[in-house]
């Protein structure tokens, strides 16, 4: 927590608590995920639970990773806005950050970016921190890949709560396609606006003409066969460099309840 002498006139430390919806949605992760650890109830309903409590939570803290650099990059109102406080009602567009995003894991796996942090590009004090604040949210999805996939690294048994196993792969599989996605160097996108500060300024203004439609862009790509097929085996690739049990992913998978097109 930052001490009182460093935080900007306004600023208390209700701007940097977690909000209440944040917190039922973390306790959200926990209850579920013990409802398939111990198979309480239904299979489907507790996978359908943890995944989607988790990628919420993952949604949050993707978007706070964005905020709490914009704040220490020179962007103090970020604060103001209730960013920091992982309340998801507080982003710009709730829409682009979490409904388009959870439809798409509904659509049955495909970790699409949100992005609804307004910053103040012109209160960040350098092209590094203005690079790092977009860096700052895709990390987070890597962060939390690793830490899903890390279990399996160590040889846990999941043949003792496989139910749980398969929703903790499944999420990790989810995980690993954000960060991919996020990554992207299209406008727009987390990727895109992560270099957009070392542009000379004629690619910069093409890019912000750009980088409304970026989103739909990338739907777009992903929609094509051959894109599609590109992007998974590029997550497939990695998946396996990391030690992700693609067996589990698919049981997962199954388990989860989504919507067919």
């Amino acid at each position: 927590m930052l001490g009182s002498e460093r935080r900007p006139y306004g600023v208390s430390r209700a701007h940097f608590r977690p909000s209440p919806i944040f917190i039922c949605l973390a306790g959200l992760v926990v209850v579920s995920g013990w409802m398939a650890w111990t198979n309480f109830g239904n299979a489907r309903f507790n996978v359908f639970l943890f995944v989607v409590s988790g990628w919420l939570v993952s949604l949050c803290l993707h978007e706070y990773a964005h905020a709490v650099v914009a704040y220490h990059g020179g962007d103090r109102m970020v604060a103001e806005r209730g960013y920091l406080t992982l309340d998801p009602t507080k982003y710009t567009h709730p829409f682009l950050s979490f409904v388009i995003p959870l439809v798409f894991v509904l659509l049955g796996g495909i970790g699409l970016p949100g992005g609804a942090v307004w910053v103040d590009r012109h209160a960040i004090r350098s092209r590094g921190w203005d690079s790092f604040i977009s860096f700052a949210g895709p990390a987070t999805n890597l962060l939390f890949t690793i830490a899903l996939v890390l279990p399996f690294a160590f040889g846990v048994d999941t043949a003792t709560h496989p139910v749980f196993w398969q929703a903790v792969a499944f999420l990790a599989f989810l995980q690993l396609t954000a960060t991919v996605l996020n990554f992207v160097p299209i406008p727009g996108v987390d990727g895109g606006n992560l270099i957009h500060p070392w542009l000379n300024p004629q690619w910069q203004r093409g890019f912000a003409h750009v980088a409304p439609y970026g989103m739909l862009i990338l739907i777009a790509l992903l929609w094509t066969p051959s894109i599609g097929g590109l992007f998974f085996g590029f997550v497939y690739f990695l998946g396996d460099l990391i030690g992700l049990p693609y067996d589990l992913v698919y049981y997962g998978r199954e388990l989860f309840p989504h919507l067919n097109m």
